[in-house]
């Protein structure tokens, strides 16, 4: 988050110390500031030095630059009145930072009080208000559907046991694992990071042994804090972050990445156990089938035919074998069955035949584009010499399977573990493939396929190259499809409004339920005609996968500084050449006239995003607020491949089209 004029602050605390710095720098960055502080007499005092720090800012704003309310910041009444009054005073809330804190001197073993001790006291200061104070500015900023950063004050001590503080300690390393759990909360725009300084020359720190200040450096001065706690606002990838700022290293991350895998390389080791030996009976096949290309064609139905091959044995030490169960499809198969990925001459393309459908040729081996390395969820490999990059998002071929059998160096995985692929040649009922390439999942459902390459696809591309906010418009067309479906809901569940074209009714109510706000079935009425009336400034952000005529009328309906995001142009991928490009002519005289951004999306480029944005996806899936649709229309076996490819193009699909490569192991999964 940019530190910027107009934007708001709460700061607990905020009245001396480190509070008072914080509460002090916000202001000069032009930031309306509450002091929450349970000493009048300092919290009057911070005000009016902040008063005067913005006060040139904000002379003409209809609310003061800053305000102090005491607060006992134990008493939960008393502090959501504060989050309430400051809510009402700034019209909002985008930065609370927690902290206030009390130092208990005595140690714990001494204490012979009936429960008013001040070790009490100091664990409600020091932990109990900070969750307090973390829960209710989260309420307040969901309910705003606005970006907000909460940075909580912890301490070297709760990185470390201070023996001469043992409450103290304990408290802030409660805080700094209290704030790490809460990394998820970035899903929905929140981010809480944690601010660990060593000992600083404040009033509260003047009172630590001074032997133990002069072992570590010396004090920190105030100035530290305030550019760490800045680092962490303003860098959007810190969520759940622990910065720990020592006098002698400067500011380091906490734990570090070698420490961490001390006991994170397998988080997700209980579940892989839970799914391990669910199908331990699989039959390791002499000939399996699968779909080939012998001619070049966009009819994929006459490029192609389904062939019977023999197993390549023994399975290599790092390769596994997996069982495919569904497999995803694509509008671009008809781009690959007539050899447009492999090159724009047509026998330089030939010399490819024939290619197993889904890039997976003994020419090319290795040529693999795949999701691996479970514990950190996802990144993109692309091995061996064979790069095609002539690649919109739909190309990828999804699946989902089950090992059947592994090569003597695989550890990470057993027979019969359900696992997810992203690869090319995965029209087949067997594939082999590196095993770290797998990804493994509690069920190998066709939900899981829609959710890799058309999830992501919407996920990174709507952040990185729309840089969606909240309270703008967007704009997907084919927005009932594979990715479409993912796009408006991730739009809306970022608080803005959404509009998503589709052609039927069917469709329209399909996009209603998932909370489009406005529906544009092009059957019925021009989507021309619809933005011109309905937005006569035009759409902030459009997601464009059709191509064509729709590209041009999403463009002219662009906003001032409207971003047009191209994730494909399936109008163009049929006809009797196949892919035909088109030619736009004006393009950048419109988008310089209204500075505006067309930007094309392929997401190999994005392959270091993958990992926080599939955890976001799942997540999303688990708790019910995002709904992965995968059309109801069957086709089973690996013989209805080409129906499946015809049916897609037909228009008629909604959501996800999948085949189920082995009916009988579906029939199987719904048991489960």
């Amino acid at each position: 988050m940019k530190l910027k004029p107009g934007l708001s602050a709460l700061v607990t605390g905020g009245g001396s110390g480190i509070g008072k710095a914080l509460s002090i720098a916000l202001a000069r960055k032009g930031l309306f500031v509450t002091v929450v502080d349970f000493s009048e007499e300092n919290g009057r005092e911070a005000v009016s030095v902040l008063q005067k720090e913005n006060k040139h800012i904000h002379e003409y704003a209809r609310v003061p630059p800053a305000i102090f309310i005491k607060c006992d910041v134990t008493n939960g009444d008393a502090l959501a009145a504060a989050f309430r009054k400051h809510v009402d005073t700034f019209g909002g809330l985008d930065i609370c930072i927690n902290c206030a804190g009390f130092v208990n001197k005595s140690l714990i073993y001494d204490d012979k009080s009936d429960g008013t001790s001040t070790w009490k006291h100091a664990v409600n200061v020091n932990l109990v208000a900070v969750i307090d104070g973390t829960r209710i500015a989260t309420q307040v900023m969901r309910s705003q559907k606005k970006p907000g950063v909460i940075i909580n004050i912890g301490s070297v001590a709760g990185l470390y046991p201070m023996s001469y503080e043992p409450v103290y300690s304990g408290t802030k390393g409660g805080v700094v694992m209290f704030t790490r759990s809460l990394a998820p909360l970035k899903r929905q725009g929140i981010r809480v990071n944690v601010l660990c300084p060593e000992f600083v020359q404040t009033n509260m720190g003047e009172q630590v042994n001074r032997v133990l200040v002069d072992a570590l450096g010396g004090f920190l001065k105030v100035e530290d804090v305030v550019n760490g706690a800045f680092a962490l606002i303003e860098d959007e990838s810190k969520a759940g972050a622990c910065l720990w700022i020592s006098k002698r290293k400067g500011m380091i991350y906490w734990p570090t990445s070698d420490m961490e895998k001390n006991y994170l390389v397998y988080s997700s080791k209980s579940k892989r156990e839970l799914v391990n030996n669910r199908f331990p009976s699989i039959q390791t096949p002499e000939y399996f089938q699968k779909v080939v290309a012998h001619t070049l064609s966009h009819n994929f139905r006459n490029s192609t035919r389904l062939e019977r091959v023999r197993l390549r044995l023994p399975i290599e030490p790092h390769n596994a074998l997996v069982k495919i169960i569904y497999a995803g499809v694509n509008a671009s198969d008809v781009n690959f069955s007539s050899g447009r990925y492999f090159s724009s001459n047509a026998k330089e393309a030939a010399a490819h035949l024939p290619f197993d459908t889904g890039f997976e040729d003994p020419k090319f081996k290795g040529s693999i584009l795949a999701l691996a390395n479970w514990e950190n969820y996802a990144f993109c490999a692309i091995q061996g010499y064979t790069t095609v990059c002539l690649l919109d998002e739909r190309i990828e071929r999804k699946a989902v399977g089950i090992v059947a059998s592994i090569g003597d160096s695989v550890k990470q995985m057993k027979v019969g573990t359900p696992v997810a692929l992203m690869t090319f040649g995965s029209y087949a009922e067997f594939m082999l493939i590196p095993a770290r390439h797998l990804i493994p999942v509690p069920r190998p459902d066709p939900e899981v396929v829609a959710m890799l390459t058309s999830g992501l696809t919407a996920s990174i591309a709507l952040e990185k190259a729309g840089h969606m906010t909240s309270g703008e418009v967007v704009l997907v067309t084919a927005a009932a499809g594979g990715t479409g479906q993912f796009a408006v809901q991730l739009a809306k569940l970022a608080g803005n409004k959404v509009v998503g074209t589709c052609g039927g009714e069917s469709k329209s109510t399909f996009l209603t339920s998932l909370g489009v706000d406005r529906v544009i079935n092009y059957r019925n009425e021009k989507i021309k005609d619809v933005l011109k009336k309905e937005f006569p400034r035009g759409v902030d952000i459009i997601y464009e996968s059709v191509g064509g005529e729709t590209f041009d009328v999403c463009l002219n309906g662009l906003a001032v500084h409207g971003r047009l995001i191209v994730i494909g142009m399936i109008s163009q991928y049929q006809g009797e050449e196949g892919w035909k490009p088109q030619n736009y002519r004006g393009l950048c005289e419109k988008i310089l006239g209204k500075s505006q951004t067309v930007a094309g999306f392929f997401l190999i480029q994005y392959a270091h995003l993958w990992r926080d944005h599939l955890e976001k996806l799942f997540n999303l899936y688990a708790s019910g607020k995002l709904k992965v649709f995968v059309d109801p229309k069957k086709f089973l076996g690996i013989a209805s491949v080409a129906d499946a490819v015809e049916y897609l193009h037909s228009g008629r699909s909604v959501g996800k089209v999948v085949v189920c490569i082995d009916p009988s192991y579906s029939l199987t999964l719904a048991k489960l």
